[in-house]
């Protein structure tokens, strides 16, 4: 087909849906979700939009950033700093985000120790002096398991109108599928990685032969990592420097959770003490807190908690009891709810989670409720 042709032909092909940037970031998250990988560095990370989607994997808890230029980092990483309901409702799995200020042509022992690597429309931007050192940067020295690269595909640029020579100002080459492959197998067989080839933005039917829009490189490393880099190899001291560092609330952080276990045991026992005072009212409509001194026991019924629990506290005789102007649940009857379970694992950590924060009986197996006034 005519090149001229081809031009007039697609000239409305500006933009693709979803956007180009969003297809590649798309990639990597769904890259994340097949991989699991604990500890993420994105390189060139830029206005950090991808840190910000990928703090959202639950799998996550290591996400790193490092860029040449600070302004653009400290321009967006307020978007990678906790909310309020982060919080509120701290996440099981710790998660930290680290922003660093430096270059990928440099080794910073800070960056070792990562899964996933991910170098998204980075390389083009390097001179050819970076360029030469960033195999052994990334793949030598930082060799993590997974490394993903993007670039654009310079066999597609006639299709985007307005491209004369580069797609950016700032490009210093744009590579075809050819002159990509060459130099991402070479490096794959230098550092032991495999590599297959990719992309996202498809081209417009009938000229699928020019390839993606993006091409992008997923290499594996071959081999688990031996041992560390030798003691004369790593860098005695940083040469990054570090611009944010935000650590999220978590219920690894026994701070959170005991926050998280008490209110969630506050949460569950006043639930069993409404339906205890509830049946109770029910049963007898006269009654009088003020001249109550029986015991009366409660057998929840399966209206008040699921079959399952009522079983579960009836068979054990966990039954929670008013005595006086004093409501008491006990912790087992508490411990059976699954959030609490699941929060605290044992009986013997709920209890040592949440004494002192809340009323305990005298032989510390009963919640005590004060219902004088109710």
């Amino acid at each position: 087909m005519d090149k001229s042709f081809q031009e007039e032909r697609f000239t409305g092909i500006t933009t693709f849906t979803p956007p180009l940037y969003k297809q590649r970031y798309q990639f990597i998250k769904d890259l994340v979700g097949k991989y699991k990988p604990k500890k993420v560095a994105d390189l060139g990370c830029a206005d950090c939009t991808l840190l910000q989607m990928l703090k959202f994997c639950s799998c996550i808890e290591v996400l790193a950033g490092l860029d040449i230029c600070a302004s653009v980092m400290k321009d967006k990483m307020h978007r990678l700093s906790p909310l309020p309901g982060d919080y509120l409702q701290p996440a099981e799995r710790s998660l930290t985000i680290t922003l660093h200020h430096g270059s990928v042509a440099h080794k910073d022992p800070c960056m070792l120790g990562f899964d996933l690597v991910t170098c998204i429309e980075l390389i083009e931007h390097l001179e050819q002096s970076e360029l030469k050192k960033f195999p052994e940067v990334v793949f030598g020295f930082m060799a993590p398991s997974i490394v993903v690269i993007s670039t654009p595909n310079s066999e597609f640029n006639p299709l985007l109108p307005g491209v004369t020579l580069f797609r950016h100002p700032d490009h210093k080459f744009e590579w075809n599928r050819a002159q990509f492959q060459s130099w991402a197998l070479e490096a794959a067989r230098r550092y032991d990685y495999s590599v297959e080839f990719t992309g996202v933005g498809h081209p417009p039917t009938g000229i699928e032969n020019v390839g993606f829009c993006t091409q992008i490189g997923v290499f594996l490393r071959k081999y688990p990592q031996a041992s560390e880099p030798v003691q004369s190899e790593k860098p005695t001291e940083a040469v990054y420097k570090t611009v944010f560092k935000a650590v999220y609330p978590s219920l690894k952080d026994e701070k959170y959770l005991q926050n998280a276990v008490v209110s969630e045991v506050i949460f569950t026992a006043q639930i069993i003490k409404q339906s205890l005072l509830d049946h109770l009212m029910s049963e007898n409509e006269g009654y009088n807190h003020a001249s109550a001194e029986r015991k009366s026991k409660f057998r929840p019924s399966m209206n008040c908690f699921s079959e399952d629990l009522g079983k579960l506290i009836v068979e054990k005789s966990i039954e929670p009891f008013v005595n006086g102007n004093v409501v008491y649940i006990p912790l087992k009857t508490v411990f059976s709810f699954p959030k609490v379970n699941r929060l605290c694992g044992t009986f013997e950590k709920l209890y040592k989670l949440i004494a002192g924060k809340v009323t305990l009986s005298s032989d510390g197996s009963a919640l005590m409720f004060n219902i004088e006034h109710e």
